[in-house]
Parts: structure tokens; sequence; C-alpha cells
């Protein structure tokens, strides 16, 4: 089987074994700045995470509480294979928090409450980083590890705010679609966007890191804008 019929046929292997090679490169190149990466992708994918669980049990579900979701314990959140996409693509994933909508003192937009908990603590964590950064870098310089420790935790932050605002599923963003797209007129296209929505975006995935399409460039730029905007 050749690489590229390998990427269509089994797009989640393919992303696996790039990462995997791609993550062995990083750790011989520069071991420190590997381990900087680790520490960011860890506290800003836990956090985010924990979000939605708050969020859930606060609007009156407590299902994450129960299987034990409700921790900023990295353990209870990562998931290996999104770990090992994002820390060498770029584009990763943590397990999905779990809640019952019927439970949630809103039945309508309860579920796009407890999306964009994860979205808004990457705000709120991005911007703290970002004013630390912009206090402490003229003082301690640019190379110094807390530095780029506060620069990367910034920029992720904001980069993974953006990206889960995505409207496709599973993403956070599609939460708040598939809430706009109520009533029974809108049932095929919910319908399409829960069915196929993680092949669609593993497409775009896919395309984006090994084509010249650069379709999440805008992330990146955003990201980046967000980040001189309040850091400096």
């Amino acid at each position: 089987m050749s690489l590229l019929s390998l990427a269509f046929e089994q797009p989640l292997l393919f992303v696996v074994l790039v990462a995997v090679f791609l993550l062995v490169l990083s750790v011989f190149e520069q071991p420190l700045l590997f381990v900087v990466l680790v520490a960011v992708f860890l506290l800003v994918l836990s956090v985010h995470e924990f979000s939605h669980a708050l969020v859930g049990y606060w609007l009156g579900d407590s299902t994450a509480q129960r299987m034990g979701r409700l921790t900023l314990n990295p353990l209870a959140h990562i998931d290996p294979i999104g770990f090992l996409a994002l820390l060498t693509i770029g584009f990763g994933w943590g397990k999905p928090v779990p809640f019952n909508p019927y439970n949630l003192k809103y039945p309508r937009w309860g579920p796009t409450l407890v999306a964009l908990a994860g979205p808004g603590s990457n705000l709120i964590l991005g911007a703290i980083f970002a004013v630390l950064f912009r206090f402490f870098a003229p003082l301690l310089g640019g190379q110094n590890l807390l530095i780029v420790f506060l620069s990367y935790a910034a920029y992720l932050n904001f980069l993974l705010l953006l990206f889960n605002l995505i409207p496709i599923p599973p993403l956070d963003g599609s939460k708040v679609l598939l809430s706009v797209l109520d009533g029974p007129r809108y049932a095929p296209t919910r319908f399409f966007l829960e069915r196929y929505g993680v092949t669609v975006l593993l497409t775009l995935i896919l395309l984006d890191s090994f084509s010249s399409l650069s379709i999440f460039s805008w992330l990146s730029i955003g990201a980046q804008g967000l980040f001189r905007l309040i850091g400096g």
C-alpha cells in the first residue's frame, strides 16, 4: 500500500504514523524545546477539556464529574493519538467530555454553552500568558525558557481557540451551528454534519498538511495577530 492510498483509505492511521516520525525527529533535534512544548500542550488541553466539564456541571449535568473528567489532571483528558498529532503537525484533540443534554438547565442552548467553554478558556488563558510575556520578555530576553513557554502557551491557546470555533463536528463550533440549525427543515444538514463531519475535517487537515492548499493558514495568522495585539 502506497503512502497516498494509505492517506485516503486510513487517514487516522496515516496521521499517527506521520506524527510518530516527526515526534522522533523533534526529540533528537531540540530535546529541551520538546519538553517545553509537551508541558504547554498538557496544560492547554487539560484546561480546555476541564472547562467543558465544569460548565456542564454548573448547568446541572454531573456526567463528566461521575466519569472523572471534572479535574485538571492531564491523564483524564489526553487522547494519545490526538496528542501526538498536536505535537507534530499542529492539529490534535483531547478526549471528548461527555454530557447529557437532557440534564442541562437550558435544553436548546445548554450544549452550546458547554461547547463554548473550551474555546472561552483558551481565550482567557491565552490572554493571561500574552500579558505575562509582555511584562517579562523585556526583562529576561527572548531565549529564556520561561519566555519561550509563555510565547508558545499564548500562541497555542489562540490557535486552539480559532480551530475549535470551526463549525465542523466534532469541533466545538459545530455545537453552535447545530443549535442554530434547529427544526425539521434542517434535519438533512444536521444528519450530514453529524455523520460525515469527522471525515470532512480529517480530509481538510490532510490536504492542508500535505499539499499547497493552505486551508488552515488563517488560523496561524489569526493566532499571531491576537498574540501581537495582547502580548506586544
